[in-house]
């Protein structure tokens, strides 16, 4: 006699196991604890086998009843529905676990290994790298499902903003990552092999610059133990932190700081170091690091125009060259770092970190086509540049305190 859902509603446990069945091998059985479990017996290859299709009444007598059919039809098939059913969770279960393993998620299990012997701001930077440029648009992808146009895509972000040097190192970071991928059995194959040559080539230009985390932190101490005149001492000691051109560092004047405000205005005249006249002019908020440093310098300086006078003459600011030869003395030769290449070396690590290439640029004060759009930019960026001025302060610390 089939079953109805009325005898099933109402059956109750008698504190022995029940069976009841409902025809072609299928049976409700009733554990003593009231339990109800769907149950179907079967041969296969002349053994008696048992197949559970779960508990009643989370499956009701007519999901019972077409899951018996289903699994008649693969009988009838010469399967064996019992392991069948085990080959499908198997199948789902690693199915799962591609899923799981996306880039991040394999990107994190990596950095979480292979850097542990790099320094803490060269594993900042690699994780900042990961977190703001890669994740972003590869991050949710199963890496086993990854392909080489997907990783081109992300790091030609980068390489769309001018960043082409950068644009080679993220493709080299996610060739780490995937290179672990296939080692430790996540993926087959290393998609990002040779995708540099997709990417143009990087070359170093006329402005060398130091970008490396590490040689940044030895550079800044290099400056801290310069020996020169107060002017240049203090001059290679804020630049790093304002990144500014070297004509607007070398000629600021007292009457362009305020130090209660925390701030550095350019004049639109003094832009570019040239004398060209321009439409506007340039606000540069000052991290506490370089107010400490200036409030250090007005001993010496204070009474003249220039915040850096010519050991000299004080009516004469120091010089480009003078700048340049006390990089030289430092040791580093022009093709290793150049005045401007803080200017560069600032913009690489900010466009690494996350920020918006916007609010870098108004910092940088490059030109903008549509002055008016230009000037507003920089009035609505100033709060977001005043917050990265002061991060970017305290990296540079940070590089310069480590050793390694």
């Amino acid at each position: 006699m089939k079953l109805t859902d009325t005898f099933l509603r109402n059956l109750k446990t008698t504190g022995k196991v029940q069976k009841h069945s409902d025809g072609g091998g299928l049976y409700l059985q009733v554990s003593p604890s009231g339990g109800k479990l769907w149950r179907m017996a079967y041969r296969f290859d002349d053994k008696q086998k048992t197949l559970s299709f779960g508990a009643y009444p989370a499956v009701s007598l007519k999901d019972a009843r077409v899951r018996r059919e289903a699994a008649k039809e693969q009988l009838a098939d010469g399967i064996d529905p019992g392991a069948a059913k085990k080959e499908a969770r198997k199948i789902a279960a690693a199915k799962e676990r591609e899923e799981a393993a996306t880039f991040e998620a394999v990107a994190r299990e990596w950095y979480s290994k292979k850097t542990i012997a790099l320094s803490l701001g060269h594993q900042k930077k690699v994780l900042s790298r990961l977190e703001n440029q890669l994740f972003p648009y590869i991050g949710a992808i199963p890496i086993s499902k990854l392909e080489p146009a997907d990783i081109l895509r992300a790091v030609r972000h980068a390489e769309e903003r001018g960043l082409i040097e950068t644009a080679h190192r993220l493709a080299q970071l996610a060739g780490q990552v995937c290179r672990y991928a296939r080692l430790v059995g996540y993926a087959k194959f290393d998609v990002a092999a040779r995708l540099v040559e997709a990417l143009p080539p990087y070359q170093r230009g006329h402005y060398a610059a130091i970008t490396d985390p590490i040689e940044i932190g030895h550079l800044l101490r290099a400056i801290d133990n310069y020996p020169g005149d107060i002017s240049m001492i203090y001059a290679l000691r804020i630049l790093p932190y304002v990144f500014v051109r070297s004509g607007e560092l070398r000629g600021a004047e007292w009457q362009e700081i305020n130090l209660n405000a925390a701030e550095w205005i350019i004049p639109a005249r003094r832009q570019n170091g040239t004398g060209m006249k321009m439409n506007r002019p340039h606000v540069v908020p000052l991290p506490p690091q370089v107010v400490r440093l200036l409030e250090e310098l007005g001993r010496f300086t204070r009474g003249g125009r220039y915040l850096f006078p010519s050991a000299f003459s004080a009516s004469r600011c120091i010089s480009d060259v003078g700048l340049l030869n006390a990089l030289r003395r430092m040791g580093y030769a022009k093709d290793r770092m150049t005045i401007h290449g803080f200017r560069s070396m600032a913009s690489t690590l900010l466009n690494e970190q996350g920020y918006r290439p916007d609010v870098i640029e108004a910092q940088l004060a490059h030109g903008d086509k549509d002055l008016i759009r230009s000037a507003y930019n920089r009035a609505e960026y100033l709060t977001e540049r005043r917050q990265m001025m002061a991060e970017w302060a305290n990296y540079l610390d940070e590089l310069r305190a480590q050793t390694t």
